[in-house]
């Protein structure tokens, strides 16, 4: 399980590595009761909050774990975040599993990094599925995103900075696909002010955690219908499952054509580039603006490796 202490090593480790990303107030998204402000985790290196954990992970590993290589099961950005710091470190045998329906974004900059990539799988479960087949002959080491101490506490970094930015934080809303971004950043947030709420958003393409904890079931798979959210599908890992609980206070299930209004929003309001998964915490916002009614609220925007023609389309629609 992770602590506020395994956040506050992951900073020590990663904190010449990373951006400390702004906490915007938005004009536009507040209103005379609700101050909103955003995390913009979408300026963050490489455009995604992953290579927190990425690196928190890495620079934690023993000489010889590294010197064997390591890999990765992603949907895009976390193979981005591995690729990156493999190369920021040094690691010369980097491998990244990635669906076939991987943004072309994410997957040249996984390239671009010196990765080697394996494209296998309609979406991240059968990726998964098929990249576990082959762990006990690849004799490298698992950088996994999302069910691991360090990734998560790297992770739970952009919390730490959220209440350092803005004590007066009273609520985060955070995208859940695994988990791991939640997990460490309720630790980080709730040790720091213990009656901050920490909030969820998903889309209901696939609410993997929502009927985790409603059924109390470990879904680590999870079926999904499609979905624009290419990040948030999936089912939940073990360590945020295990520790929801105790870190999430509610979720809040949005459909994606109010995900696709979000990021276009995003774009044209506020001018931030961000990627679907990334803007469905604003979704979640604009869907239940009454619930944070007198609130201080940060809202993690998690990623902004967007492609161009989808930004086209997006903008092009709410026009």
């Amino acid at each position: 399980m992770v602590d506020f202490n395994d956040v506050l090593d992951a900073k020590k480790r990663i904190e010449k590595y990373v951006s400390l990303t702004p906490l915007d107030f938005s004009i536009g998204l507040s209103s005379e009761t609700t101050k909103v402000y955003l995390k913009l985790e979408s300026q963050q290196k490489q455009k995604s909050y992953k290579v927190r954990g990425a690196l928190s992970k890495i620079t934690a590993l023993t000489k010889a774990e590294k010197d064997a290589g390591i890999y990765a099961i992603s949907s895009g950005n976390h193979g981005v975040a591995v690729s990156y710091a493999g190369y920021l470190l040094g690691i010369e045998a980097v491998k990244v599993f990635v669906p076939e329906t991987a943004p072309a974004a994410k997957v040249e900059k996984i390239k671009y990094y010196g990765a080697e990539i394996v494209q296998v799988g309609a979406n991240y479960d059968e990726t998964h599925r098929i990249a576990a087949e082959q762990m006990d002959k690849l004799n490298m080491t698992y950088i996994h995103s999302g069910s691991d101490v360090q990734a998560i506490a790297g992770q739970g970094t952009a919390g730490l900075e959220i209440m350092e930015q803005n004590p007066e934080i009273d609520v985060i809303i955070a995208p859940i696909g695994g988990g791991g971004l939640i997990t460490g950043v309720s630790v980080a947030a709730k040790h720091m002010k213990p009656g901050v709420k920490i909030i969820g958003a998903q889309t209901e393409a696939c609410p993997a955690m929502v009927k985790s904890l409603e059924d109390n079931v470990f879904y680590e798979y999870y079926p999904s219908e499609e979905s624009i959210c290419e990040a948030l599908i999936g089912g939940v890992f073990d360590i945020p499952f295990r520790m929801a609980k105790e870190c999430i206070d509610d979720i809040l299930v949005v459909s994606e054509a109010e995900i696709r209004k979000a990021t276009a929003r995003l774009l044209t309001d506020e001018k931030v580039v961000a990627e679907p998964s990334g803007a469905v915490g604003v979704a979640a916002l604009l869907n239940n603006h009454e619930m944070f009614a007198g609130k201080n609220v940060a809202i993690i925007v998690s990623g902004g490796n967007i492609d161009k023609e989808l930004m086209r389309r997006l903008v092009l629609d709410e026009s």
